[in-house]
């Protein structure tokens, strides 16, 4: 049997097989650059009539297309659509993270690149600032998003259909006596977010965290990220975090320039 087809057989069935397979094509067409439905199922050690499905649901969803007469398939454009998810991930650290290191020495605060993540809020990179000596590593981690600087920021920016569908995902829990688990207060917080420019948490997450996050646009316009900075209550007060939010903004502003936003 093929080297390419040992994730199909005695570990999958039915659909789950139909995945593995799929996937393996991709991989085929990848190295290869073309391959008729001949090569593919001798490949995957499966009938012809199999790859030739698997070919032609590939196609159908764009991931692949037929070389016209010659009626060998590759890689298409939709392979691109998918990975621009992640390339722009790749970009908004890549490009951040200078300016993390810049504004975590100004602000002496810890600085977070954040995204959304199905119904979560999940951190892409951080840089802490001198005074941020006990930190959290907050990469990796999902958050909430309604109790967070970056989810609410990133919240305020979604259309209200899209953001009734994560928060009625997620839920309002409560994580501290200052948290916010009334919709229509929520609402109102993220309108204000939107109007000034900037979202900000006292204490909402954790007792003795404060956080504010500015929004991260992509070339077309759309926030894609959040960029936040956070540190205890008794440093990084409700009164500070005002002061400091313009510096934030231009931080967050300047990243988008980076990625191609020219507003």
């Amino acid at each position: 049997m093929s080297s390419y087809a040992t994730g199909s057989a005695g570990t999958s069935s039915g659909g789950v097989q139909s995945v593995d397979r799929a996937v393996t094509v991709l991989e085929i067409l990848a190295q290869r650059g073309e391959a008729g439905v001949s090569e593919v199922a001798e490949a995957l050690d499966v009938h012809k009539s199999t790859a030739f499905r698997l070919l032609g649901v590939l196609e159908a969803h764009g991931m692949v297309e037929q070389e016209g007469e010659r009626g060998k398939y590759r890689l298409s454009f939709g392979i691109v659509r998918l990975a621009g998810a992640v390339t722009g991930r790749i970009d908004v650290t890549k490009h951040g993270r200078r300016i993390c290191e810049r504004l975590a020495d100004e602000l002496g605060e810890t600085m977070n690149i954040a995204v959304l993540e199905s119904h979560h809020v999940i951190n892409l990179d951080q840089v802490r600032g001198q005074s941020a000596i006990t930190a959290q590593n907050w990469v990796g981690r999902q958050t909430p998003m309604h109790c967070t600087s970056s989810g609410k920021i990133l919240l305020a920016h979604l259309a209200p259909e899209h953001r009734d569908e994560l928060i009625a995902a997620a839920g309002l829990d409560r994580m501290t006596a200052r948290t916010l688990t009334s919709r229509e207060r929520l609402e109102a917080d993220l309108a204000e977010a939107r109007e000034r420019g900037y979202a900000m948490t006292v204490e909402e997450y954790e007792e003795g965290l404060n956080a504010m996050a500015a929004p991260i646009r992509s070339s077309d316009g759309e926030t894609i990220a959040a960029l936040t900075a956070s540190g205890p209550a008794f440093r990084l007060t409700e009164k500070r975090i005002h002061e400091l939010a313009p510096v934030l903004i231009e931080g967050a502003d300047e990243l988008s320039h980076r990625l191609g936003h020219l507003g």
